[in-house]
């Protein structure tokens, strides 16, 4: 098989595996604590434990690959990935979880950014909207994956095999890694910006945390906002060491790059409302309409076949109409479809809610893609490596930030309410807020110029008199 198809497949492989793990633990909280002798409100740790250790890590990766070699970095993240998960299933303690929670956060954290840097150094910059949908498709289809598969596991068999399923996938992604992925290192090795690190993994991990618990009511609000407001201070030192570093964790002057900063503040925005669509409407499904999470999961998984039938057609639409026209029409289209959710009732037919979550998965699939993509427009190869680092902070950040936004959304119409169990009615105004806070990325990629990643999409511009006459 040709490098150009194997090396993405390989890299989605793994990163399905990472994003499937992230969630598939949700519904087996309770039989994993009732095994392990705790409750599952304190197995919850294991959840933030991995999402902290992921905030932290991340800032790393750049340097690391570099330094040792992009295959090298990728092989051993999925290595540590698949050691944590062996982890997680020998655990006979919430200490024992925990611990293995966090391995498998410091391989998850390795592998997004560094399978992205792998593909942008092997794949030719026109070839490269192919291989970013294949990267992509994990990210949607994992979220709306994992709940059921976990809840299919847990219950035709024993909750150890969520984790220990890893175990081939692993192995055979190191092997084809060996085989197909050139060990791409950076010419020059420049010195470790460890106190960027802590600075930057310290902020990230405080706001990705207080965000991730805000409105949940997992912790009391007063250690939520020092978390969020510790998080924040800690983001400030950053910004000051990295006006005085010569080669910071994370290269902020990246943004002075139009398209780089569209594709972080406009990606951003989109799925810090996108990201809600996760946790709210399996939530509704199941609270508000009665379904289990096993009915919940097959309603909510037509998204993800959406996401994967887009792959295939996204790289002929972006070479016909360009990233700006897709970006910003798709944004409203993709914004639409989650607004749409706020419409269903409990006598809404199930084929109607799947033809709607099919289509909307098929267009969020496609902004997906164009933002991973167009990040990398006009970033040189040398900086490639700090490029997807700070991409992936900003992906963390803001599937945080949604899930925040949904949960505060309906714990606010709940108390408007009157208060009392949470009940169907409650869910859709939480819909329209995130969908309207989707539609306003609108605003950001609007700027773009109009050829904006035309060799990406393999488009020439027409030559004319004025650039504003130019199309792409």
């Amino acid at each position: 098989m040709r490098p150009d198809r194997i090396v993405p497949l390989i890299v989605a492989v793994a990163l399905f595996m990472e994003n499937m793990d992230s969630t598939v633990i949700a519904t087996s909280l309770p039989a994993i604590a009732a095994d392990i002798g705790t409750n599952p409100l304190a197995l919850k740790l294991a959840v933030t434990s991995y999402l902290l250790s992921l905030a932290v890590f991340i800032p790393a990766s750049g340097w690391t690959a570099d330094r040792f070699g992009a295959r090298t970095v990728f092989r051993a993240a999925i290595a540590v990935f698949v050691l944590g998960s062996i982890g997680c299933a020998l655990s006979h303690s919430l200490t024992d979880f925990v611990i293995a929670r966090i391995v498998q956060g410091i391989g998850g954290a390795m592998m997004t950014p560094v399978g992205r840097l792998v593909l942008v150094r092997t794949i030719p910059k026109r070839e490269l909207i192919g291989a970013m949908a294949w990267v992509t498709t994990p990210a949607l289809v994992g979220p709306v994956l994992g709940p059921p598969v976990g809840g299919f596991i847990t219950t035709y068999a024993t909750w150890h095999w969520i984790f220990l399923i890893n175990v081939p996938i692993g192995l055979l992604g190191i092997a084809l890694a060996t085989r197909y992925i050139e060990n791409v290192r950076a010419e020059h090795h420049e010195r470790f910006d460890l106190r960027g690190m802590v600075f930057a993994g310290l902020g990230i991990a405080g706001i990705a945390f207080g965000l991730s618990v805000l409105g949940l009511n997992f912790l009391p609000w007063t250690i939520v906002a020092a978390l969020v407001i510790g998080g924040a201070l800690f983001v400030v030192a950053y910004l000051v060491h990295a006006r005085h570093t010569a080669a910071p964790a994370l290269d902020l002057t990246l943004f002075r790059l139009p398209t780089f900063r569209a594709s972080v503040l406009g990606g951003f925005t989109f799925r810090l409302g996108i990201g809600a669509l996760p946790f709210l409407l399996p939530l509704m499904l199941q609270v508000g309409f009665g379904m289990t999470p096993f009915q919940s999961g097959m309603v909510t998984f037509a998204s993800a076949l959406g996401a994967m039938g887009m792959k295939w057609a996204t790289a002929t639409i972006l070479r016909r109409f360009g990233f700006r026209s897709i970006l910003v029409c798709n944004a409203l289209i993709s914004s639409a479809f989650i607004a749409v959710c706020a419409s269903f009732t409990h006598t809404t037919p199930v084929a109607v809610m799947l033809a709607f979550l099919l289509f909307g998965g098929f267009f969020r699939s496609l902004q997906f893609t164009s933002i991973n993509t167009i990040a990398y427009a006009e970033v040189e190869p040398a900086r490639v490596s700090r490029a997807t680092s700070l991409v992936s902070v900003g992906q963390q950040l803001s599937i945080s930030a949604g899930v925040a936004v949904g949960a505060l959304a309906v714990e606010t119409t709940q108390r408007l309410h009157g208060g009392g169990a949470l009940q169907a009615a409650d869910f859709p105004p939480a819909f329209l807020i995130v969908a309207a806070i989707s539609a306003l990325s609108v605003l950001i990629f609007a700027r773009l110029p109009h050829d904006a990643g035309a060799e990406l999409a393999d488009r020439l511009p027409v030559p004319t008199e004025t650039s504003d006459s130019r199309v792409g």
